[in-house]
């Protein structure tokens, strides 16, 4: 039976196909549309994922969607009710784009749908989840795990904002909910809007930008806009936000307690107390889910924990709750935002609805997240000719060698190989590539290839064998969703004039024999690399290692700041020309930059709007 799973209409849309309970495809509309974070009805996706099948539209059992509109509607009435009269601002102009689309989604899917095979009975066929059983249902299915406590932490869904289910074998039941307006995700996203960020994008430099400050604010947020209990349930001072009445996140009243006005987005000035209030929000964050998972372990006494949702993706407190032992294994769904939901939606379908059973697998049933379109080395070679690339075809052995021998050289190498990754990160199929040891490796991708601020830490990639050598880690962290230190070993000791550095100052202090990889609190956010899921990405960091002793690369995501990750080659031979990236490695063929022909350079740096 073929299911698809639909993500779509609000940030991060996505399309899921399974088949008979396993995971074929799945991909974000943003990689086809180029179009970061679309919303649009995932049509492009869609046929991916029924190419990669090689089924047509008819073939397809049942579509299921995410969520539940009707739902979502009636938070916004009663938000709007509740709130009255200060609400109505918002709800004036949220209401004109409910009654147009919103509210007639279902009728708007099938007539989607219908464009693809218009004799189809569509409506018979067309299933709705609930957004957080979407997210449970994608976090605890593909994980390795018989049983399961499963937490699921976002912005909003239809009312919860946080829930708890326990996942048993083809079971899994939602037993606790938080509703809106309290919601962790929307806290965070609050202090993401304060400081200047695009909510829905920006939370992750909130939280690269956390370990240059101090938590200066944590009480003052424990105490003034949070009632936060001992199980981690909590509620929020809603005086001091905006986003049930008004267009923005926060108010003045937010502005007055932390003692200035909201970061000016277009602004560059990132200061101290910016830095301290990032340090804050996630200290408290951290808080947050310590006391709430810390609680679920001992009320449930189950070893494992899923998790799901935005804020899963918060690599840092993940590390730390994996730290604190309360549950002995954690699996997290790695595309744990909205696009994640597509899969669980068609997931819950198969085990929930239609009562079919459960197979685990050994590993996760996620296959490496490389759930994307491949492209086979003929097809490269022509769609490179056609976009007017100078390249050499090699032979696996001859790629991963000169690859290697090019990142020990100190280049930046673009490479995409295989299925492209599903979720948010970059996990050696689509990726930007470079040497850790290097001391300016960090400040050059980010200035030179990303365009974007030099405070931006980047991900170190090591074989999975080689992982405890390196860092405080011994288990597996494919996804890059946990965050490890740098063993001792490895650390550089800091002269007393550099223990007097502040902020921004820290950034060029060489704290380990991996630089471009060790944030300034000497962690960094683990990929563990797999033969069995990547193959030659492990090969290639076998080779490097050979050549310079050490198994690890600096591993990025193939884009610049504002742009989805490449999907095809002409996606990533466009990149290569608007960047400072020097090699490009796309399956057999090797580009080097200075072989290309100069007028189909690309200005790059102001391609995209600013994420």
């Amino acid at each position: 039976m073929w299911i698809l799973g639909i993500s779509a209409f609000y940030h991060d849309s996505a399309a899921a196909l399974i088949c008979d309970g396993k995971i074929v495809a799945a991909a974000q509309e943003e990689r086809f549309s180029r179009k970061k974070h679309d919303a649009s009805f995932p049509a492009q996706a869609i046929q991916y994922c029924l190419s990669e099948a090689g089924i047509g539209p008819r073939d397809i059992d049942r579509v299921v969607f995410y969520e539940k509109p009707f739902l979502k509607f009636e938070r916004l009435l009663e938000t709007a009710l509740a709130f009255s009269p200060r609400g109505f601002g918002s709800f004036r102009v949220a209401m004109p784009v409910w009654i147009k689309d919103k509210l007639f989604q279902k009728r708007m899917i099938e007539q989607h749908l219908k464009e693809m095979a218009p004799d189809c009975d569509w409506r018979s066929r067309l299933l709705f989840s609930e957004h957080h059983l979407s997210h449970a249902a994608s976090a605890f299915f593909p994980s390795p795990f018989e049983e399961a406590v499963v937490l699921s932490l976002d912005g909003v869904g239809e009312w919860p904002t946080t829930s708890v289910g326990i996942g048993r074998g083809n079971s899994l039941d939602i037993v606790k909910e938080l509703h809106f307006p309290h919601s962790l995700g929307l806290l965070y996203s609050a202090f993401t809007y304060y400081a200047g960020f695009k909510v829905n994008s920006g939370e992750y430099k909130v939280m690269g930008l956390a370990p240059y400050g101090e938590p200066k604010f944590k009480n003052l947020i424990l105490d003034k806009l949070i009632d936060l209990k001992a199980d981690g349930t909590f509620r929020l001072r809603m005086e001091y936000f905006n986003y049930c009445v008004g267009l923005t996140m926060t108010n003045d009243a937010f502005a007055k307690l932390f003692g200035q006005p909201a970061r000016d987005p277009d602004s560059e000035l990132l200061t101290q107390f910016h830095m301290d209030l990032a340090a804050s929000i996630q200290a408290v964050t951290e808080e947050i889910m310590l006391r709430m998972t810390g609680a679920l372990s001992q009320e449930f006494g189950l070893p494992n924990l899923c998790l799901a949702g935005g804020v899963a993706l918060n690599c840092v407190a993940n590390g730390k709750i994996l730290r604190d032992r309360k549950f002995k294994n954690i699996w997290i769904q790695p595309a744990a935002g909205d696009a994640g939901g597509a899969i669980g939606a068609a997931l819950a379908c198969w085990h929930l609805f239609l009562g079919n059973e459960r197979t685990l697998n050994p590993g996760d049933a996620m296959q490496g997240s490389y759930l994307g379109p491949a492209f086979a080395q003929d097809e490269v070679e022509r769609r490179l000719k056609a976009a007017g690339a100078n390249f050499v075809v090699q032979s696996d052995s001859d790629v991963i060698e000169t690859t290697a021998a090019a990142l020990a050289e100190g280049n930046a190498v673009g490479w995409m190989q295989g299925r492209m990754e599903f979720g948010p990160r970059a996990l050696g199929a689509r990726s930007i590539l470079g040497d850790p040891r290097s001391r300016t490796m960090q400040r050059d991708l980010n200035l030179k290839v990303k365009y974007r601020e030099s405070f931006r830490p980047f991900a170190p990639s090591i074989r999975r064998e080689d992982v405890s050598e390196w860092f405080e880690f011994g288990g597996d962290s494919p996804y890059m969703l946990f965050v490890a230190d740098v063993v001792d070993s490895k650390r550089h000791a800091m002269t007393e004039e550099e223990k007097k550095l502040f902020g921004i100052e820290k950034l060029n202090v060489v704290r380990s024999d991996i630089p471009s990889v060790t944030h300034i609190d000497y962690s960094a956010r683990l990929q563990t690399v797999h033969p069995e899921t990547n193959r030659r990405f492990h090969e290639l960091l076998t080779s490097f290692k050979k050549k310079t002793g050490c198994p690890i690369l600096v591993n990025t995501s193939f884009n610049v700041r504002g742009e989805p990750i490449v999907c095809t080659p002409e996606d990533a031979f466009r990149c290569f020309m608007g960047t400072g990236i020097e090699l490009l490695v796309v399956e057999n063929c090797v580009l080097r930059k200075q072989d290309q022909n100069e007028e189909l350079k690309l200005d790059y740096k102001n391609a995209f709007d600013a994420d």
